[in-house]
This record gives C-alpha cells, structure tokens and sequence, in this order.
C-alpha cells in the first residue's frame, strides 16, 4: 500500500496566529485534519502539519510495509528531515554555528515518527495549481480565519474526507 500525505502550514504574520493541514491518501481516499494556534512561526506550523499527518497514518491500521510519502512545500522541513537532522544530532542539538537548533522539540517528535518506517520526502513547489497541496493551504487559511477574532485557541480540528 502507498499513502501520501501532503502537508501545509502557515502564519498571519510570523511570529503570529497559526495553522497547519494535511491531507492524507490512504487506499484512494483522502482524509483531512487541521489545527490552530494563537501564537506561532511558519515554520512550527509546518512541522507540525507533517507530524500530525504522519501521527494519523501511524494511528491506522495499514501495516508497516506501507509506503509513506510526504509532500510539503516547505524546504525547511524536506531539507530538515533528509540533510541536517543528522548533523543536528551528532552535534547534540547544535547547529554548524553551534547554536541551539530551533523547533528541536517538533524535530525530535518528527524523529520519533519516522524511527519506524521509512518515509519519502519531497519538496512540491507551492501556489502553482497541486490539487492536495491548495487544498492543505485553503485549510490554513480557513483555521486562522475562524480564530482571528478569537481569543483561545481551539483544539485540532477531527480528521474528515474529502
């Protein structure tokens, strides 16, 4: 079985309020979640799009063999994952500057996630007509909208089809 699982996140200003979507296709059907929060960055949020995906397809009972594919348009989190990561580690959490790396908790969930089964990353460039992947950037903008006013963030939305 293969699944793909197309990712999105993003700010009203950054730092600002957020939001993440993924949209998950598993044996041909999609299925969706998204979540909201009132204080973020960019690049929080798409982290936190992949790991709540890749959370989901673990969550399901579609074996281990299956083979996971993650499409983001965030070269943060593909070049993150499959170039400096391992670095990141060797080095104790530190950059090549010796700084400490931001967002270290989500990178080390997103670690944990992927400990298990192997997982494909690829970059899609974004705005550029990918139905799954406008479909993840409608559903950022539509949580952060219904938040706007807002003044307690609210939990993930559920996961839902398409």
């Amino acid at each position: 079985m293969n699944i793909d699982i197309y990712t999105d996140g993003g700010c009203f200003g950054n730092p600002g309020p957020g939001a993440w979507a993924y949209v998950a296709v598993i044996a041909g059907k999609r299925e969706r979640s998204s979540g909201y929060e009132a204080q973020t960055t960019n690049n929080r949020m798409e982290l936190t799009a992949v790991i709540e995906g890749l959370r989901h397809v673990a969550g399901r009972d579609v074996g281990k063999r299956a083979k996971v594919r993650v499409l983001t348009d965030s070269q943060y989190v593909q070049k993150g994952i499959t170039e400096w990561v391992a670095g990141w580690v060797r080095k104790n959490w530190r950059t090549s500057s010796g700084t400490p790396v931001k967002n270290q908790d989500l990178w080390k969930r997103l670690l944990s996630l992927t400990e298990t089964r192997e997982v494909r990353w690829e970059w899609v460039r974004g705005h550029v007509g990918n139905e799954l992947n406008e479909i993840c950037d409608a559903m950022v903008k539509e949580e952060i909208m219904a938040h706007r006013d807002a003044r307690t963030p609210r939990a993930p939305g559920g996961t839902s089809p398409l």
